[in-house]
């Protein structure tokens, strides 16, 4: 059993007005760059650990009226938790030595600490003023600022036994190594030997430095001559040279971290590139986790340090990306990661990601919605975070069914907007069939409070299936009327073009992929054959019990007829004819494209005040 920091609550730091956010024992923290991630790290820094004494007028919270926050407010609660991390109702004894009376109980009989700190400034002495207390109540997060507290369950200092443990964005094992106030600088200066341990070392050292020296004509010579300060001290000094540290005292000021494939051709970390060393940086913090709680259970004493890393994949290749992954989340204590890398966020479990957005002046947080049924969690796992990580980074998704709308509509949003559609972070997916393939996307949007655009091919029955799936994540809506949706008229993106007067771009681009005179060629080749056989309304076969199948002659004849061809044509390779029916179409004038393609990015412009 032990314990984990549940909730927390945030108010008046940074872009934070008003924030509340939950926290599994590993929460992976996603969004866009100044989404607010880094200020929930701080916010956390701030409540257990030493960041009050980096407080600046920055840090205070300024709203769209251009008022000054007059506090910074952090609250967590901590909870009892098992093995698997379900919470448990009391705190195992260690835990109810150190928080004391401070422990306070939910009606249901379940334990809880609450913490809060509380950052001013000091208007006598000047700069700020942080202090922390323990709360009496977890109260309702729309009255949580209100809350008082008590000068009696003040709590001096930072909690030792909950220590924040940070790793920053910019690391460097080689420059922390010159830092006796980095963690691998902590973990040097807790080198510990005893009286005949420090004999035996030194009396080797000592043999290698007079070896050193013996094998040298250089160093030899300058012992020779500094051995002339003796005659300045009256016969009372005696000159060395040490190439090696003498005093095991001195063992940290020349200790240096070498890595490479064979020991024999291992290098110093200052001539390896900042992947390596960004790593090797982080790792030390891991041994330095390690090595304190080893200690404090030699002490028999309560040991959960909450480990906040900012950007892990920094100058890391994916496989890295994810091999460092694992071994943060496997580590002691409760992990925080923010990230940009679809790759971890594709190895997180759902319920880890924690998505944040900063708008209007404040940062909101969602999280997977956790009613979904354990199909949909798979699906959204499989089909959008795993395969499309970077959809979790974006400011909104535009869904559509086909290849040639994926390769069209971002290329036409460049054409109608001038810019491309990623530097708005806006992302166009082909979602590969209509119905129920739209699902997993809807719900990754509606989990994460991400706008969702659609761009539907209009077959009624293709349109129905939409209908039934949106309405299953969005509620009762008329898609038909709707701000979010454009729908084609009873036909998919080909056809509709052909209708609207499109059939130019799409037979040069025919003829660009195949050659001029290809489509009579198909259609006198083709005229009279059979198309796929087609399910009848016919009722099944008496004697085989089988649906009745028939299949119509392909007629080109009437005004239709040439059109019918070309979709054949189009259909039959979608991905060969998108990107070149893409490139005749962006030849038009912004104003010229088809009508429900402006009609989405209309709706597009109007939904993210573009």
């Amino acid at each position: 059993m032990s314990i984990q920091v549940d909730l927390l609550r945030v108010s008046g730091f940074r872009g934070i007005q008003n924030l509340e956010m939950t926290l599994p024992r590993v929460a992976v923290l996603i969004g866009t760059n100044n989404s607010g991630k880094t200020s929930v790290i701080k916010a956390l820094q701030l409540a257990l650990g030493d960041y009050s004494r980096y407080l600046s007028d920055e840090d205070f919270h300024i709203d769209a009226d251009e008022k000054v926050a007059s506090k910074v407010l952090v609250d967590i609660r901590i909870i009892a938790v098992d093995s698997g991390g379900n919470r448990t109702e009391k705190f195992e004894d260690e835990w109810v030595q150190e928080f004391g009376d401070k422990i306070q109980q939910e009606a249901d009989g379940k334990q809880f600490f609450a913490l809060r700190t509380e950052s001013q400034s000091d208007p006598i002495k000047g700069g700020y003023n942080t202090n922390r207390y323990a709360l009496s109540r977890w109260p309702a997060f729309d009255e949580w600022q209100q809350e008082r507290t008590n000068k009696k369950n003040s709590i001096p200092g930072r909690l030792d036994a909950l220590p924040f443990i940070g790793i920053e964005a910019q690391r460097d094992i080689h420059q922390e190594l010159k830092e006796k106030s980095s963690l691998i600088g902590r973990v040097l200066a807790s080198v510990d030997y005893d009286s005949e341990q420090v004999s035996q070392l030194e009396s080797m050292v000592q043999e290698i430095n007079e070896l050193a020296v013996k094998n040298s004509e250089s160093l030899t010579n300058l012992k020779q001559h500094l051995g002339k300060l003796n005659q300045s001290f009256q016969g009372s000094g005696r000159a060395e040279i040490t190439p090696f540290p003498k005093k095991m005292r001195d063992l940290s000021k020349q200790f240096t971290v070498h890595f490479g494939e064979q020991e024999s051709s291992s290098f110093s970390m200052e001539y390896h590139g900042m992947g390596t060393r960004s790593w090797a940086s982080m790792l030390t913090v891991k041994a330095f986790t390690e090595m304190l709680s080893q200690k404090y259970e030699e002490e028999a004493e309560p040991f959960f340090p909450v480990v906040a890393a900012e950007e892990p994949e920094a100058h890391l290749h994916p496989n890295a990306q994810r091999t460092l992954y694992r071994q943060l989340v496997n580590s002691v204590g409760q992990i925080i990661v923010s990230t940009h890398s679809p790759y971890l966020a594709a190895l997180a479990n759902q319920n880890e990601l924690r998505y944040l957005v900063s708008a209007n002046g404040n940062v909101s947080v969602s999280q997977l919605d956790e009613t979904l049924s354990p199909e949909d969690k798979r699906k959204l796992q499989r089909e959008v975070v795993h395969s499309r990580g970077e959809l979790i980074f974006s400011k909104a998704l535009v869904l559509s069914e086909g290849e040639t709308e994926e390769q069209a509509l971002p290329q036409m949003f460049e054409r109608y907007f001038g810019h491309e559609s990623f530097e708005l972070g806006i992302n166009f997916i082909g979602v590969g069939g209509s119905g129920a393939k739209y699902r997993p996307f809807l719900n990754f949007a509606h989990s994460f409070g991400i706008p969702v655009f659609i761009f539907s091919d209009g077959e009624e029955k293709t349109v129905k299936e939409l209908s039934k799936q949106y309405q299953k994540v969005f509620g009762e809506v008329d898609i038909h009327n709707n701000g979010n949706i454009t729908i084609l008229d009873k036909t998919d993106f080909e056809g509709y073009l052909l209708e609207a007067g499109f059939a130019t771009q799409i037979e040069t681009a025919i003829i660009e992929i195949d050659g001029q005179g290809y489509i009579e060629s198909q259609i006198e080749k083709k005229q009279g054959t059979p198309l796929k056989p087609k399910r009848t309304n016919l009722p099944n076969c008496k004697a085989c019990k089988q649906p009745i199948f028939e299949s119509p002659l392909r007629d080109y004849s009437g005004d239709d007829g040439r059109n019918k061809a070309i979709l054949e044509i189009v259909d039959a390779k979608k991905p060969m004819y998108a990107q070149a029916i893409t490139e005749e179409l962006c030849k038009l004038e912004a104003s010229q494209l088809p009508e429900k393609v402006i009609d989405i990015f209309e709706k597009i412009k109007a939904g993210l005040h573009l």
